[in-house]
């Protein structure tokens, strides 16, 4: 019976690209539009409208808890050194640890209070290869919004490359991130009112 690779293995003839190989094929003109950059593999950016509301509503609850300053969507992130070659995830919703408007680079993870993924296509995938990415960046608190099963699925203690505390949190429930203690989050308010059109 053939060999089965493990989730952390990939085939020996896999390309790996690297930041430096994006930069080239985009200043060649064969890398257009949004994509991220995950364990060597580039990974087009694209949102149909349940995932872009979701987003939009992460966004707007977090601009009332932390302020519009220090809520970004979309940006590129740098992580651990040693992954940052083969590496530059896009999170749908970062919490920086001060005003965006103080960066002229990517942050770095100690400057990121919260970060979101929004999932539905792609919820194993931040479950699992991302989860493993920023656990080792050190990324304090991260959150996978379910657009499909409205829940939350929050990792926080990051130690030897995984998250220690990985909690479901139900629509009924709210979490209250780390960095604002004070200010608890309705799961169900990062969700559209359920009598709108059921997603297929």
């Amino acid at each position: 019976m053939a060999d089965v690779l493990s989730p952390n293995e990939v085939s020996p003839l896999v390309i790996r690209w690297t930041r430096d190989d994006c930069a080239k094929l985009e200043q060649a003109g064969f890398l257009n539009g949004q994509y991220e950059l995950v364990e060597g593999s580039i990974n087009r950016m694209g949102q149909n409208m349940p995932h872009a509301n979701v987003v939009r509503l992460c966004w707007r609850t977090l601009f009332g808890i932390f302020g519009d300053e220090f809520v970004v969507s979309q940006t590129s992130i740098d992580v651990r050194p040693e992954d940052n070659p083969t590496n530059e995830p896009m999170p749908d919703v970062i919490v920086l640890s001060r005003p965006a408007d103080k960066f002229d680079r990517y942050p770095k993870p100690d400057e990121i209070r919260l970060l979101v993924e929004v999932s539905d296509t792609t919820q194993r995938y931040d479950l699992t290869t991302k989860a493993g990415l920023y656990a080792r960046a050190g990324i304090t608190d991260y959150w996978v919004v379910s657009v499909r099963d409205r829940n939350v699925i929050v990792h926080r203690g990051s130690d030897q490359g995984m998250y220690r505390d990985v909690i479901l949190f139900e629509e009924h429930e709210q979490v209250t991130p780390l960095g604002a203690s004070e200010s608890p989050v309705k799961v169900a308010d990062l969700f559209p009112a359920q009598e709108l059109e059921a997603y297929p």
